[in-house]
This record gives structure tokens, C-alpha cells and sequence, in this order.
């Protein structure tokens, strides 16, 4: 591990999240009712293969880099890598430095990749002063994958301070294992746990399957087949997750804020709201709340975020989200957990591979060919 400038030759046009979905698809939508809010792309920095990005201290926006790096975007740019692990992670099939997140008082930083042998794993530094502790790193948790792609890899704290984790389902095609619906793996999983409160970790509690034998005490909802990207609504706490689909449909799928848990969202008896390869649907399947099919461009969902923002108000209360193929970005106009409109924002992200909400709320885009760009009024 290096806490250095370092110039790196990372990966050039290697298609991250394209092998997430087997085939390729389309995004076309619904016409949205009444008129879309009226938005532009503005470049603000550029990266080497970005691939998440979290709300930091000061103000700032922390971008991960999928070779491993870690660089701080502020009013003038990106800064030098205040954190270097690509001696530690490969970029093969879907792997890398894949999320990374603060805790609420920036008091701790946390990092999601895949090592050297394609193990998932999550570690911590604290955080003093905006600066990254190297001395304090930790490792928090570990889930070995028997493929390399279907990693997932977000992570987020949610508004009960605790750390969830989305895993995918192991990869391959078909969820060959049967993991999504296999409560005694991680795999296929949400995870929900408490790194702060045991070692190397707690578990929550009031988490939905602490009191199952047959189950794994992380676990807070299942069904799932590559979770790529999810976040928390900021003015509800309601929970987003964009589940990359196998081959004929993308979805969202929602939990409110008052959920204790459990949800079955149905991989890979499902994909979206369809029977897979002749699966039964689960009795407790919570449905997705959105999902398009793949007849055009489309071919992996790229979860994001509900507009909290000041600078945009006609788009405040929607969830934004995109697609790797397709880049188009849209936005679903919601109401109680119910999708009420669909619009095209008319920009487009390129191979877009992940939303990045800023602590004002305002977002990013970010292409993995290297362009960060804020979502602002047209």
C-alpha cells in the first residue's frame, strides 16, 4: 500500500460493468408526465478509470479510482492520491478498489475491492484532521468470490449509522450456485453490520436474521444479483438499489425507512418481475419498483440517488440513475415507494459507472473512460 504521488498506468478501454450483464440491452422509458427538469452535464475533473465516489470532509467529493487510488476533488480539481492500494487489487473481469464511504463524522474511512486472489474485502483507517490514518487500517470483513465479476462492492452508512454492504452474487451467469437465495451465504446479499461496535465487527441487533440458525446475522435483504450501486434517500431514508439484471430486464428496487429488513427482491427465481429461466416466484418477492427490458442500448442499471440539491428544484425528490451502455440519464419521479413518472434529463454520461451525491446534495456523473461531471441546471 502507498501513501504517495504516484502516476500509474491503469487499465485503458476494459469494460467494468458490461460483463455485469451477459448480453446487451436497452433503456428506453415512459414518457414522463408534465415536463423534465432541465439539466446539464458540467465537467469538472478527470480521472483514471473512476469508479466510485462518497461525500468527504470540508466540503469535498473523494473519488476512487478503480486501480486502486483515491483523490480528492475540490474547487480546483482533483489532488494528488491520498490513497494508494493498487499493489493490492487487479483489474480483471469486474475487480478493483469498487466503493468507498465516511463514516457520518468523517471520523473513519472505509474502503470496498477486491484483492490480489479476487477476495472481497472492506477495510477502515480513521480519519484526523480530513487525512487518512495509514497506521490505523483494519480490516473489517472478507467474503471470498468464485468469480470475478457480479462483486458488487458499494458501500454506505445508512441513517442509523450503521455500514451496508452490497455483495453480488458470486458471477458466472444464472447464479450458478443458487446464492441469492441461499440465507447462509453472504453472496446475493445486503449486508447491514456495526464496525465500530466489536472485531472486527458487530452485528445490529435488531438485524432481521439474528435469531435464524440457518442464516447468516449480516444479511439484510436477499434476492439480489449484482447490486452495483444503492444509496439512501437523504430526506427519507428510504433505500435504493439499482440490481444489474441477467438478460432481459434492469431494475430499482426500494425498502422504506421504516423497514426492519428481510426483503426478498427474488434472484434468481426472478429477474425484475419475470420468472427466470422458469423460476417460481417467492411468496415474500418484493417486486422492483422500476425495471426496462433490453431491446436497444441499455445492458446494466447504475443505481443513484434522489435529488436533495438546492441548485436543481425541479428535479428535488427524484431518484437519478443511468446505465452503463446506454449513459442516458433519467430520473423516476417517486411517491410512498411508488414510481409515478419516468423522464429523460436529456444528458448523456458516456459508459456511465456510478452517481456520486456531494455532502450539499448536488451529484455527479462519472464515465469510466474518466470524465467527472456535476449534474447542474441547463
Amino acid at each position: 500500500m502507498k501513501f504517495r504521488t504516484r502516476s500509474s498506468a491503469i487499465i485503458g478501454a476494459i469494460c467494468l460493468v458490461a460483463s455485469l450483464a451477459l448480453t446487451t440491452a436497452s433503456a428506453d422509458e415512459p414518457a414522463a408526465p408534465g415536463q423534465a427538469a432541465k439539466v446539464t452535464l458540467k465537467k469538472v475533473a478527470t480521472a483514471q478509470n473512476p469508479s466510485a465516489g462518497t461525500a468527504g470532509p470540508g466540503g469535498t467529493v473523494w473519488i476512487a479510482e478503480r486501480a486502486g487510488t483515491v483523490r480528492v476533488l475540490g474547487p480546483k480539481g482533483l489532488g494528488e492520491p491520498v490513497l494508494d492500494i493498487s499493489g493490492e487489487t487487479t483489474t480483471d473481469g469486474e475487480r478493483g478498489l469498487l466503493g468507498v464511504a465516511f463514516d457520518k463524522r468523517f471520523a473513519h474511512f472505509y474502503i470496498s475491492f477486491t484483492n490480489l486472489e479476487g477476495t472481497s474485502t472492506v477495510d477502515e483507517f480513521a480519519v484526523r484532521g480530513g487525512r487518512i490514518q495509514p497506521n490505523t487500517r483494519r480490516t473489517v470483513l472478507t467474503q471470498t468470490q468464485p468469480y470475478s465479476n457480479h462483486n458488487g462492492g458499494d458501500i454506505k452508512f445508512g441513517p442509523d449509522g450503521y455500514l451496508y454492504i452490497a455483495f453480488g452474487d458470486g458471477g458466472a451467469g444464472g447464479d450458478p450456485h443458487g446464492n441469492g437465495q441461499n440465507l447462509d451465504t453472504l453472496l446475493g446479499k445486503m449486508l447491514r453490520i456495526d464496525p465500530s461496535g466489536g472485531k472486527p465487527y458487530a452485528i445490529p441487533p435488531d438485524n432481521p436474521f439474528v435469531d435464524d440458525p440457518t442464516a447468516r446475522d449480516e444479511i439484510w435483504a436477499y434476492g439480489l444479483r449484482n447490486p452495483w450501486r444503492f444509496s439512501f434517500d437523504a430526506g427519507t431514508g428510504d433505500l435504493l438499489i439499482g440490481d444489474v439484471g441477467q438478460s432481459d430486464w434492469e431494475e430499482i428496487d426500494w425498502a422504506p425507512a421504516s423497514s426492519k429488513g428481510g426483503e426478498n427482491y427474488g434472484w434468481s427465481q426472478m429477474e425484475g418481475t419475470h420468472p427466470f429461466r422458469g423460476g417460481t416466484e417467492p411468496a415474500n418477492h418484493v417486486p422492483p419498483i422500476h425495471e426496462y427490458d433490453r431491446n436497444g442500448l441499455g445492458c446494466s442499471v447504475i443505481g443513484g440517488f434522489v435529488y436533495r440539491g438546492k441548485a436543481i428544484p425541479d428535479l428535488k425528490g427524484q431518484y437519478v440513475f443511468s446505465d452503463y451502455c446506454d449513459g442516458t440519464v433519467r430520473a423516476l419521479q417517486l411517491e410512498n415507494g411508488k414510481v409515478t413518472g419516468v423522464s429523460d434529463l436529456g444528458v448523456n454520461g458516456g459508459e456511465t459507472v456510478s452517481l456520486v451525491q456531494g455532502c450539499k446534495g448536488e451529484l455527479y456523473v462519472l464515465g469510466i473512460a474518466g470524465s467527472i461531471s456535476r449534474i447542474d441546471p441547463a
